[in-house]
């Protein structure tokens, strides 16, 4: 069954298993060394640490263990897990169909890559199925931000079709994982498109993971902790210069502007 098998453990008849595997260590390096130097190349890093010296040194309020643990609770439930950042709903559930579909369908191609490489070692038909359920939620979320949630850009008077960098990795991530269906799909009936197809997805991928310096790939990375400072900075009373904690919409709410890319 197509949401059953395990597409990458018949690559064995056109690649060894190690060559995968060594792919997705690359693309993992590729991410770190991308956001590593994005955060250097833009000074995000010293941006953050000195706004955080800022507020700690001129706070009013000094905060106690448990507020420190209240404030980390509330950053990971609220900005993290929940994208509160998005006062637009259209918007967040978009996200979070994209984000969570992404984690789902990373985590089970290292797994069913590394953990069951071949036909040989049979694959729980769950990781598939999960796999196919991660695919189509970042298709269903990423499709749906691209065609009917940005095209709120014509309100500024710019081209729906207009393409900005901003945009690399919303189209590189939908390109890779759209690619990846349609070649477990051409796997599973045995086509003699099925290897092209798989070629394009290398590409896509590579393409997402490698241009993490251009993209907004690493912000994800860095967001939380900026989420963290901004509620510390509000909490102790000298309020972060940029917007403020997502569930505190009477400070800031209504002077927010609503991002136009991911």
């Amino acid at each position: 069954m197509m949401f059953t098998d395990n597409p990458f453990a018949a690559l064995t008849d056109l690649l060894p298993p190690l060559v995968m595997q060594a792919y997705i260590v690359l693309m993992t390096l590729a991410v770190v060394v991308g956001t590593l130097f994005d955060i250097v190349h833009k000074g995000s890093a010293r941006y953050f640490f000195d706004n955080w010296r800022k507020s700690k040194g001129k706070g009013a309020k000094q905060l106690d263990g448990g507020e420190w643990v209240s404030l980390a609770v509330k950053t990971g439930l609220v900005d993290v897990l929940a994208s509160g950042e998005f006062c637009n709903a259209r918007r967040r559930v978009a996200h979070l169909l994209t984000m969570y579909g992404f984690v789902l369908y990373v985590i089970t191609t290292a797994v069913m890559v590394f953990s069951y490489p071949t036909s040989a070692t049979p694959t729980p038909g769950i990781l598939p199925l999960l796999w196919w359920i991660g695919g189509l939620m970042v298709c269903l979320g990423g499709y749906w931000f691209w065609f009917f949630i940005r095209a709120d850009v014509a309100a500024e008077g710019n081209s729906p079709f207009r393409i900005m960098r901003a945009d690399l990795f919303i189209l590189s991530l939908l390109g890779s994982v759209t690619l990846g269906l349609i070649w477990a799909f051409l796997q599973t009936r045995a086509s003699s498109g099925a290897n092209v197809l798989f070629g394009l997805y290398i590409i896509a991928t590579t393409v997402l993971f490698a241009s993490v310096p251009w993209s907004k790939f690493a912000h994800m990375f860095f967001k939380p902790a900026a989420a963290f400072e901004k509620r510390v900075s509000y909490a102790n009373g000298t309020r972060s210069n940029l917007p403020g904690p997502a569930d505190k919409p009477e400070q800031f709410g209504s002077a927010r502007e609503q991002p136009r890319h991911y």
